[in-house]
C-alpha cells in the first residue's frame, strides 16, 4: 500500500533513509576512508527497475548534479496554507526570497558541510545556490559514481522514458550520502536525463482558407479543409454515427480574438503592472520578432521590448529549445488575455548534457523564487512540463513539493498542465499546484460558444463499413492521488467517488484537476510560428496547437489579467478557488449525452492530422477504451475540467473580492 504525503509531514515522511551495502562497485584509485553513508530512498528511475541497460556512460564525462538540500517543508506547508486561505490572519502576508530562507530554508552550516563533502570527492566548481536550495557540482562521471555509489548506465529509449537528442542514462541504484548529511539532503538531480513528459497536443495545418462541404466518397482525405469556427465545413458520406453521417472538420485553430471573446477577456483589464512568467526547456532566439508578428495578424496591441524578458538558468547560457513549439503557445496564448502584462521567460539548458531533463526546468523555478530586489521575478508561473506519472522517484517529489511550498509562501501562483493522457503526472498533482485541464470547445465565428464539454477523446475508424472504437486518442490528465492526502480547500467540494483509491488509502485524496480551459487538439489555438530557412528569410506561418500546454497558459494569463491594480497578487489561488464554487465566477463543464446536438459530439479527422481517418469522438467515456482510467465529466466538479471554466468578468469580479 502506497504512503500518502500530508501537508504537514510530506518531506518528514516521505524520506526515511535505510543503510545500503554496497557491493560491486570498483575501488577508488587510492585508498579513501570513507564515512558511514546511508542510501536515499526513492533516488533511482523508476523505468531502471523494468529496463535492461545497454551501455555504461563513458568515465570521462563530465556532467552537472545538484544536491538539493531540505527545507523545513512540513512547517512551510502551514505558513504556506495560511497566506493563501482567506480569512486567516496571515492572508496574502507573503515572504520575500531571503525571508523565506531564513525562517524555513536550510541553514549556512548545512549547506558549507555539502560543499565541503562534494570538494572531498573531488568534484569542482562546487556553489551553493543563492537561496540555499541546492549545491551544485561538475565532476567526470567516474569521480560521480564514486562519490554516490552508483554506476551511471545507459538504457534504451522507451515510450515512457526517453531523452530527446541524448542517449538515456541513468543511476543503476539508490544514491548514497554520509550519514553525517541525510538530515540536509533532499534529493539529488542530473544523474538521469530522462525528459520531461510533453502536454503539448500536436500540430495542425497551416491555416487557411476552406471549401464548401465535401462528400468522403468523391474526394480523398488530403482534400478535407479545416474550419474557421466549430461546424463551418463538414464531411459528409460518412458511416453513420449518433443518428447522423455528417460531421464537422477540425477547427483550423481558433484566433486569439475568438478566445477572448468566449472566456471574456475586457480591454480595460489587460494584466498591466504584472509579470506572468513561463518556464520553456530552453529559449527560442526569434520568439519577440514571433509575438509582434502573431499579434499584428491577430489584431491585438504591439508587444513592447519594455514588457518581454528572457533569462537563462544555468550560467546564462542562451540554449534553443528542442524543436517543439512550447515556447510560441505559451507564450501567445498568455499574451492573448493579458496583453498588457510583462511576460519573463526563463528557460532551461537542454543543449547541455549535464542538465538535459528535469534539473534544468527545476532550476528554471528557482531562478523566479529567489528573484531580484528582494521580490520573486514574477507573481504567476505557467508550466507547460510535467517530471512523470505519480509513483516516479520519491526524490524528484520531495523537490518539487518543497519549491512549490516556497511559491506559495512566496505569493506565487503556480499553473500547471495536467497531462494530455487519462491518469495523472507531477508536479501537477501536487497539492500547492494549481492543475489546469483540458476541455473540447466549440466557437462561433464571433467567439459565442456553442458548447464545452470535457476533453475525454475516442478514436473510431471505419471497419466493414461501420464506425469501430480503436482507443482513448488522447485528454486531459487528471484523477485521484496515489501520493497525496485530500488537501482541506477540496474537502465538500469534490465527490467521495473522486476521492477514493481502490484499497485501504486511509480517507480521501487530492483530486485533479483545478480548473481548465480549451485544450482539445482539434478545437485548439491558432498559433504563429516563425520557421527559419537555410537559403532566405524565416516564413511566419499559423498551426493549431492543443493539449493542457494551452489550457495553462491560457488560466495564468486570466489570472495575470485579474491581479491589475490589486493589493497584492492572489498567489497559490487553489483556497480560492474552491471557495468561488457556487458564485457563478466558474462555468460548470457538463457532460454530453443523448439530448446533446450530434454535430457537437465527434469530429472527422483526415489522415494528415490523426495518423489514419477517424471519427474522434469527444467526451467519451467508454470503459471498454483503451488508454481510458475512469476519468469522467460531472455536473459539479469532476476530474477531468476540475470546477470549471473562468467565467469572464464574473470570475474577475469574485476573485478580487476574495482575494481581498
Amino acid at each position: 500500500m502506497p504512503r500518502f504525503r500530508t501537508l504537514a509531514g510530506a518531506i518528514a515522511a516521505a524520506t526515511t533513509l535505510t543503510s545500503l551495502a554496497v557491493a560491486g562497485l570498483p575501488g577508488p584509485a587510492r585508498a579513501v576512508t570513507r564515512p558511514a553513508a546511508v542510501s536515499l530512498a526513492g533516488s533511482a528511475a523508476p523505468f531502471t527497475r523494468h529496463v535492461t541497460p545497454d551501455g555504461q556512460v563513458a568515465a570521462h564525462t563530465r556532467l552537472s548534479v545538484q544536491v538539493w538540500l531540505r527545507p523545513r517543508t512540513a512547517a512551510a506547508a502551514r505558513f504556506a496554507t495560511a497566506v493563501a486561505t482567506p480569512g486567516s490572519s496571515l492572508f496574502h502576508r507573503y515572504l520575500r526570497p531571503s525571508q523565506y530562507t531564513a525562517r524555513f530554508g536550510p541553514s549556512r552550516a548545512e549547506a558549507a558541510r555539502v560543499v565541503s563533502w562534494l570538494r572531498s570527492q573531488g568534484l569542482t566548481a562546487v556553489r551553493a545556490d543563492p537561496q540555499r536550495s541546492y549545491v551544485r557540482a561538475t565532476a567526470p562521471a567516474a569521480a560521480i559514481e564514486q562519490a554516490f555509489r552508483v554506476r551511471l548506465r545507459l538504457y534504451p529509449a522507451t515510450a515512457r522514458a526517453s531523452a530527446g537528442p541524448y542517449r538515456l542514462r541513468a543511476n543503476d541504484r539508490p544514491v548514497t550520502v554520509p550519514a553525517a548529511l541525510t538530515g540536509a539532503v533532499l534529493g539529488v538531480t542530473g544523474l538521469d536525463n530522462a525528459a520531461p513528459v510533453s502536454t503539448l497536443a500536436g500540430l495542425g495545418e497551416t491555416r487557411r482558407p476552406a471549401p464548401a462541404s465535401r462528400d468522403l466518397h468523391s474526394t480523398t482525405s488530403a482534400e478535407v479543409r479545416c474550419s474557421r469556427f466549430y461546424g463551418q465545413h463538414t464531411v459528409s458520406g460518412l458511416p453513420p454515427h449518433f443518428g447522423r453521417s455528417s460531421f464537422p472538420t477540425p477547427v483550423c485553430g481558433y484566433s486569439a480574438r475568438q478566445l477572448r471573446t468566449d472566456y471574456g477577456s475586457s480591454n480595460a483589464i489587460t494584466g498591466q503592472g504584472q509579470t506572468i512568467a513561463f518556464v520553456e526547456d530552453g529559449l527560442e532566439p526569434q520568439m519577440f520578432r514571433t509575438l509582434r508578428l502573431w499579434a499584428a495578424r491577430e489584431g491585438l496591441p504591439a508587444p513592447s521590448a519594455g514588457r518581454y524578458s528572457e533569462r537563462a538558468a544555468g550560467g546564462g547560457k542562451i540554449c534553443p529549445a528542442q524543436g517543439i513549439p512550447e515556447e510560441q503557445l505559451d507564450v501567445e496564448a498568455a499574451y492573448a488575455m493579458a496583453p498588457g502584462a510583462r511576460e519573463l521567460v526563463v528557460g532551461g539548458n537542454p543543449c547541455d548534457v549535464g542538465d538535459f531533463g528535469v534539473q534544468m526546468l527545476l532550476d528554471a523555478e528557482t531562478v523566479i523564487l529567489n528573484g531580484t530586489g528582494g521580490h520573486p521575478l514574477a507573481s504567476v508561473v505557467s508550466n507547460s512540463w510535467e517530471d512523470s506519472a505519480e509513483q516516479g522517484p520519491d526524490s524528484d517529489l520531495r523537490i518539487e513539493h518543497a519549491f512549490l511550498v516556497r511559491a506559495a509562501a512566496e505569493g506565487v501562483g503556480m499553473y500547471f498542465s495536467s497531462g494530455d493522457v487519462s491518469g495523472l503526472v507531477t508536479p501537477s498533482s501536487d497539492p500547492f499546484a494549481t492543475a489546469v485541464g483540458g476541455t473540447t470547445l466549440g466557437l462561433r465565428r464571433d467567439g459565442q460558444r456553442l458548447f464545452e464539454t470535457g476533453w475525454s477523446t475516442g478514436e473510431y475508424v471505419i471497419r466493414g463499413g461501420r464506425w469501430r472504437l480503436l482507443a482513448m486518442s488522447d485528454g486531459s490528465g487528471g484523477g485521484p492521488s496515489m501520493e497525496w492526502k485530500q488537501p482541506s480547500y477540496q474537502a465538500g467540494a469534490v465527490p467521495s467517488a473522486l476521492a477514493t483509491v481502490p484499497g485501504d488509502r486511509g480517507g480521501p485524496v487530492r483530486s485533479v484537476p483545478d480548473l481548465s480551459a480549451d485544450g482539445d487538439f482539434l478545437t485548439g489555438m491558432a498559433v504563429g510560428l516563425l520557421t527559419p530557412h537555410k537559403h532566405g528569410p524565416a516564413t511566419f506561418g499559423f498551426q493549431r496547437i492543443g493539449g493542457t500546454s494551452l489550457a495553462a497558459p491560457l488560466v495564468a494569463g486570466m489570472v495575470t489579467a485579474a491581479q491589475q491594480g490589486q493589493r497584492a497578487p492572489f498567489g497559490f489561488l487553489n483556497p480560492v478557488l474552491y471557495a468561488m464554487a457556487g458564485t457563478g465566477a466558474l462555468r460548470d463543464v457538463r457532460p454530453q449525452d443523448g439530448r446533446t446536438n450530434p454535430l457537437y459530439r465527434a469530429i472527422f479527422c483526415p489522415a494528415e492530422d490523426c495518423f489514419q481517418t477517424s471519427l474522434n469522438v469527444a467526451d467519451d467515456q467508454n470503459p471498454a477504451m483503451l488508454n481510458y482510467f475512469g476519468q469522467v465529466t460531472l455536473p459539479g466538479y469532476d476530474n477531468i475540467t476540475g470546477l470549471g471554466t473562468p467565467a469572464g468578468q464574473r470570475f474577475v469580479t469574485v476573485l478580487r473580492q476574495l482575494g481581498k
